[in-house]
């Protein structure tokens, strides 16, 4: 090639070299996927209801490897904690079988996850669970934000770091700090849970110095919505931070979140005006988070350009993946013989539906349980599914889960009279409306700003504040009047065996465990108890979780006759009746046969 002067060669080279270097650059595409709040659907069966389903891990697993097949790109697996509790699955791995490695470390180990986070319900487990974990998972199980109070180093590994190709992914797990509310001291000996927002900008700090990574993605175990259940969002150790650390924290190109069981893809701008992606895939592995991001990278490593795609994916079109069935088809077969097992008989059917409206049945059974087994004067319970039966006929340990839904453990706890009274104006301030004519609603729903209720994607109302948090009582007689403001409505007759209530007098009262550490806030919002008092007020802890103390309950009696009982009432009748049918319609649809857990 011949060129006529200097010049022209100079720039006609430049431009070569140009050409040469543009059709030199490197496309690395990466593909996150997240997984999260699974709660035991490690098959694609509820072992609960006895019916197949059409999401799990099974599913997960198949869309995986359909993606891994993909020789364009490069894909990670994540998972965003809540994993060891909820179906029988999990429960069995975790307290019935006693395999020299834990169920889910080898189904987790066998779908190649590269990273996971704690959540609460699987700190929930207690110490000889996550820590065995710890040690089985071939992968790192984060939470930056969870300190050795010993060491004062973090519990669980902060971060990880990835090479793709030249290409440094950092993930960062945070846990949602609100755990100490919840769970008792016992499940977490020697932690600490610090603030979300802070614990991000320390080790953002960290890992762009030490790390120099080309992509910082959050993994989270916090819901996005910082405003939850009335939580201030500019205080700390907020329970749902991640939009706050999104926002704040500079040097996220997208957070995976969780917690909520909400459904969330979305992309916020943060304080200095970058894009962040926040992805959210809801509950029981029905759905998968998808994070896409297309790199172009120059010869010298620098990446030139950079596009990023969130997604949610369902489940629903995959099957299962044979070879992660044929693998884990006996420990379903074990898990199936546990929860076939009979107990006893039911001489009628209870459903949890009752429980919104007065006294019910399916509730009485869990005040009998916890009165019979505590010898505690007064007891306080709440629907933990919320849309659960146990028809008549015979009753099996599946019944048990959805009668009693987590591990809770019952406290038995010292309350004044007065306590008890400002617990319940509390409870029925959380779950009940002020009516103010016959046409008002009794349930308190939330509400969309031109005043409408708002309604879910199954079109039932959304419920203001959560159902577990509406305790009823047993061993007193109580009436609730909802004409009257919250504070004012409760009025206490005697205990049930026509003895007198005292307010000045100290009761021995039943209580779930994660009321008993302040969940809710019925101890101390509601009786006024502050938070560092709650553990000198407790008499006793079980040793086994209610739902073991209920089947053996069952298993004693043989033949239950659930008895609706008549200890409360809810006034002024002539309003709450046919508040109620128009309440339960909204609530729940027409949708008489269904049921959700």
């Amino acid at each position: 090639m011949r060129f006529a002067n200097i010049r022209e060669t100079l720039f006609s080279l430049l431009f070569i070299f140009s050409l040469s270097s543009s059709f030199s650059q490197n496309e690395v595409t990466l593909k996150v996927i997240q997984t999260s709040d699974v709660h035991g659907a490690i098959f694609p069966f509820d072992f609960v209801n006895n019916r197949a389903v059409d999401f799990g891990l099974s599913q997960v697993y198949s869309y995986v490897a359909h993606e891994r097949a993909k020789t364009n790109q490069h894909v990670l697996l994540l998972d965003n904690g809540d994993i060891l509790q909820g179906q029988p699955t999990v429960y069995y791995a975790n307290y019935i079988d006693s395999s020299e490695q834990h169920f889910l470390a080898k189904v987790m180990n066998f779908m190649g996850y590269d990273a996971a986070v704690v959540g609460n319900h699987d700190i929930e487990a207690g110490p000889s669970i996550y820590n065995r974990l710890v040690k089985e998972f071939d992968f790192p199980w984060l939470s930056a934000n969870i300190i050795n109070t010993k060491t004062k180093e973090t519990y669980f590994h902060p971060y990880k770091v990835f090479d793709v190709s030249g290409v440094r992914i950092a993930v960062l797990g945070l846990t949602t700090p609100a755990i100490p509310k919840w769970l008792p001291k016992t499940l977490w000996p020697e932690m600490r849970f610090d603030d979300m927002i802070s614990t991000a900008q320390t080790w953002m700090d960290t890992i762009q110095i030490k790390e120099n990574p080309d992509i910082v993605i959050g993994l989270f175990h916090a819901g996005h919505d910082a405003n939850y259940e009335g939580n201030n969002p500019n205080l700390p150790r907020n329970e749902n931070a991640s939009t706050l650390v999104a926002k704040q924290v500079r040097g996220f190109d997208a957070i995976f979140i969780g917690h909520d069981h909400d459904r969330v893809s979305k992309t916020i701008v943060n304080n200095f005006g970058d894009s962040v992606l926040v992805l959210d895939p809801g509950s029981s592995a029905r759905m998968v988070s998808e994070l896409t991001i297309k790199l172009t990278i120059n010869p010298e490593g620098d990446i030139v350009s950079a596009e990023k795609e969130g997604r949610l994916v369902s489940m629903r079109d995959y099957i299962p993946h044979p070879d992660y069935v044929s693998n884990f088809f006996s420990f379903a077969e074990k898990v199936s013989a546990y929860v076939d097992r009979r107990i006893g008989n039911f001489q009628e059917g209870v459903t949890v539906r009752d429980s919104y409206f007065g006294p019910s049945a399916f509730i009485n059974i869990i005040h009998s349980v916890q009165l019979g087994i505590s010898n505690a004067d007064i007891s306080f319970a709440a629907p933990l599914s919320f849309d659960a039966r146990i028809q008549q006929g015979p009753v099996y340990v599946r019944d048990m889960f959805k009668l009693y839904s987590y591990e809770n453990l019952l406290y038995i706890m010292n309350l004044s009279g007065q306590e008890i009274k400002d617990y319940l104006e509390y409870s029925y301030g959380l779950w009940f409306n002020t009516m103010k004519s016959k046409d008002d609603n009794l349930l308190l729903f939330r509400l969309n700003e031109d005043g409408t209720v708002e309604h879910d994607r199954r079109s039932r109302a959304h419920l203001k504040s959560s159902y577990f948090n509406f305790d009823a009582a047993a061993g007193i007689r109580y009436q609730v009047d909802v004409s009257k403001p919250v504070g004012e409505r409760i009025t206490i007759f005697s205990m049930e065996n026509e003895e007198p209530f005292d307010m000045d007098k100290t009761y021995r009262v039943a209580i779930n465990s994660y009321r008993g550490t302040g969940g809710g806030g019925h101890l101390t919002e509601g009786a006024k108890i502050p938070t560092e008092q709650l553990e000198e007020r407790i008499v006793s802890v079980s040793q086994m979780d209610m739902r073991h103390y209920l089947i053996k309950w069952i298993e004693h009696i043989g033949n239950v006759q659930p008895v609706k009982p008549n200890n409360w009432s809810v006034v002024p009748a002539e309003w709450t009746e046919p508040a109620s049918e128009r309440d339960r319609i909204l609530l729940f649809g027409l949708e008489s046969d269904l049921v959700y857990l």
